[in-house]
């Protein structure tokens, strides 16, 4: 018997100045889109390790993660169902390696240039929006509620 199995992913708020650190991807599509660094989740690998793995991957840049934002359940149109467990965190040092080959730019943005991108249909998912409203209005757990062996 087939077992549905959701994709775990992890995505990092990162704000520094009222800006936004946003990773442009080529999907494939007619046009780029924008995320936050982001990623799948690898076997044996802790959730706040996978999120430092993934922003180091594609911001090359080193940030330590402060708070939990909480994990959010997507259906993508496809069908898929993700639940990506949301971090927030602060830039602390530029490392000058390589981005991930599937990363064509790094940008930090404004809220209402995120709200552009979303108007335009630019943006990765529903939840790269949703993440940084809920930073904004403080929607924060400690990390102490993700329970890892």
């Amino acid at each position: 018997m087939s077992r549905w199995h959701p994709l775990v992913t992890v995505a990092t708020v990162v704000e520094r100045a009222g800006r936004f650190l946003i990773v442009e991807e080529d999907r494939g599509g007619p046009h780029t889109v924008f995320n936050q660094p982001a990623g799948h989740l690898e076997p044996g690998e802790r959730i706040q390790d996978a999120a430092l793995r993934e922003l180091r991957e594609e911001t090359a840049w080193q940030v330590g993660l402060s708070d939990y934002l909480g994990i959010y359940v997507y259906r993508a149109p496809d069908g898929t169902t993700f639940h990506s467990h949301g971090f927030y965190g602060m830039a602390l040092a530029r490392l000058g390696t390589e981005l991930d080959p599937d990363i064509l730019a790094t940008h930090w943005v404004t809220l209402e240039e995120l709200e552009a991108l979303e108007r335009l249909g630019r943006l990765r998912s529903p939840l790269v929006l949703r993440r940084v409203r809920d930073a904004l209005a403080g929607r924060f757990y400690p990390m102490d509620v993700i329970h890892e062996r």
